[in-house]
């Protein structure tokens, strides 16, 4: 009975499999002559199966519809990737990491490389070996418990020389499905592959997207979980998951997608992976505007198509051309943002010029149809999530720094980083220096990049922009949308405006406030405080009071003497006139 079982197996697994299978002793285990090695086999893995996150792959039915690139977007960044894997060759760096804020298209490039690859797939080579989608709002996908089980399993299913070991791995000790992750992967993916001629085999691409949506350590949890804790130290866990196994040379390469949050951004930048990873910024290496616009025509003359008219009725051209226009510029180039008016105009019972013309028109955020509209809860969903990064015991200082942010954005221009005026806000407001921006850390899915490199290029400079989509700033200063999350800009003015005040009261005709770098901050002070003074709205008459003793304190005549003999060219401004309180609030 054994040669005869031990034959069926080498004929259809190969001789290293049924010997692999007989050194462990479980052909002589077996008490029945019914056994069969094709049913152990397909029992391990149906075994395998079972604790895998079948969720989290980008055919799986959970995520259908899955999101898809529009025909002619993100085309750079599908080529520079394509390019990179170079199909069966294995790339000179193992790791590629493309990274965006939120809503630029991440899992859509995901999603369309994934399903590119499937298509090229045949019955000899599969390019695709595994994909892993997380997501923060799924149990199953927001932790790293099911990562191993679930490329295993995959692996399985597309490496035929692997299955047979990997299903040999979990009949030889089933129980490593629930040990730590480190001994799941090198029981059930390393040692597999060390098994075979890796040098031999071709190269397979395994995608990873949303890294930064593994928030959990844990799947269940008795008490609340406290993820913002928790997701920095499994974001990195599963960095170094994958670094180990690549460190055995396996002919995988590894495509990262996730927003560029400083703890990963660090990561990659370590001494151990610099040399092993590209990197791509994808808000930098796309035309976002382009891409924005093709998918805004192609889906409006779609809807075009489906509105009725009146017997007689003129069919006119619509979306016009300025409407178009507008909502190009409305939309800043952000991909989600413009997913999110498309589903909220397209509406079977409402009409959808009136829609796309609030849009348009700026209706405010608080108008019934937009907040209860599906598509835009989701959007603001989103917002409230990463507000929900923040760890509690920051929370009280991320609302006063963004209450800061939204009361001073007209006092910076486009050309001065978001670095340089949060670094201004923590003197201004008597922040040690850095906490602003060390607070925000938990934001930086919404927040511009720091760097300033391309606005500094910009010839007509404009009021600075610290989100990627003001959406989000119109999100916080909504009560009904931002729940407990809500900020309130006449705090920031209040602030603002007291610590301008504390700032200034060392002033005299004698000081100097245009000299060195340190003294940014007065300069700040002398240029914008009765611009602070003015648009705030104290509530009571305490806080009348709470202010007067700062206001005595200060050399009215010198601080405007200083003011007036600041050079032109100083990289700030102050408030532009036409922003009077009623447009800022």
């Amino acid at each position: 009975m054994r040669k005869k079982h031990h034959g069926g197996a080498e004929k259809k697994y190969g001789r290293w499999s049924a010997v692999a299978i007989e050194q462990e002793g479980y052909i002589a285990a077996v008490n029945t002559p019914e056994w069969d090695v094709d049913q152990i086999l397909c029992d391990a893995l149906r075994y395998l199966h079972q604790h895998c996150a079948t969720g989290a792959m980008h055919n799986s039915d959970e995520r259908f519809p899955p999101p898809s690139c529009h025909p002619g977007t993100r085309q750079v960044a599908l080529d520079l990737i394509i390019s990179w894997y170079g199909h069966k060759k294995r790339p000179k760096k193992p790791f590629m990491w493309v990274h965006a804020p939120a809503g630029y298209g991440k899992t859509t490039v995901a999603q369309t490389v994934s399903n590119q690859l499937e298509v090229d797939a045949d019955v000899e080579f599969n390019p695709l070996a595994a994909t892993i989608f997380f997501w923060r709002t799924s149990s199953n996908r927001n932790n790293p418990s099911h990562f191993v089980a679930t490329l295993a399993y995959q692996f399985a299913m597309s490496i035929p020389e692997l299955r047979p070991l990997i299903e040999h791995a979990i009949k030889h000790d089933p129980m490593v499905v629930d040990k730590s992750l480190e001994v799941q992967l090198d029981k059930l993916i390393v040692e597999p592959f060390k098994s075979l001629q890796i040098e031999s085999m071709p190269n397979r691409l395994v995608v990873i997207d949303g890294l930064d949506e593994c928030i959990n350590s844990v799947a269940e949890s008795r008490i609340e979980k406290k993820y913002a804790e928790d997701r920095e130290h499994v974001q990195v866990r599963v960095l170094d998951l994958l670094q180990t196994l690549q460190s055995h040379h396996v002919p995988l390469s590894f495509l990262i997608l996730s927003r560029c949050e400083p703890w990963i951004k660090r990561h990659f930048e370590s001494r151990s992976f610099q040399d092993l990873v590209e990197i791509v910024d994808l808000y930098k290496a796309e035309n976002h505007l382009k891409d924005v616009e093709k998918l805004l025509r192609a889906e409006f003359t779609r809807i075009a198509k489906t509105l009725d008219y009146e017997p007689g009725e003129a069919h006119e051209d619509w979306p016009s051309e300025e409407q178009m226009q507008a909502l190009f510029r409305t939309t800043r180039g952000h991909m989600l943002y413009a997913a999110t008016v498309i589903r909220h105009v397209d509406n079977l019972y409402d009409d959808p010029r009136q829609r796309l013309q609030d849009i348009i028109s700026g209706a405010p955020p608080s108008t019934t149809g937009i907040v209860h509209s599906t598509p835009f809860s989701s959007l603001y969903e989103l917002y409230r999530q990463i507000m929900r990064s923040c760890p509690d015991g920051c929370r009280t200082l991320l609302t006063q720094v963004l209450e800061g942010i939204l009361a001073s954005e007209w006092c910076f221009n486009q050309r001065t980083s978001i670095l340089a005026a949060l670094r201004l806000l923590d003197r201004v407001s008597g922040r040690a220096p850095g906490r602003g921006m060390k607070v925000l850390r938990a934001l930086h899915a919404v927040l511009r990049p720091v760097d300033g490199e391309d606005d500094a290029q910009d010839p007509n400079p404009r009021a600075l922009d610290f989100f990627v989509h003001s959406s989000f700033a119109e999100f916080l200063e909504n009560p009904q949308l931002s729940q407990q999350f809500s900020v309130d800009r006449q705090q920031g003015y209040k602030r603002l405006s007291l610590g301008c005040l504390e700032c200034m009261s060392s002033i005299t005709m004698q000081s100097v406030v245009w000299g060195s770098e340190p003294e940014d901050h007065i300069r700040f002070a002398v240029m914008n405080w009765a611009w602070f003074w003015a648009v705030w709205r104290p509530i009571n008459e305490e806080e009348y009071l709470e202010y007067l003793p700062r206001f005595l304190q200060v050399n009215l005549t010198a601080s405007i003497v200083q003011a007036l003999s600041l050079e032109p060219q100083w990289p700030l401004q102050p408030p532009a006139p036409s922003c009077t309180k009623g447009s800022l609030s």
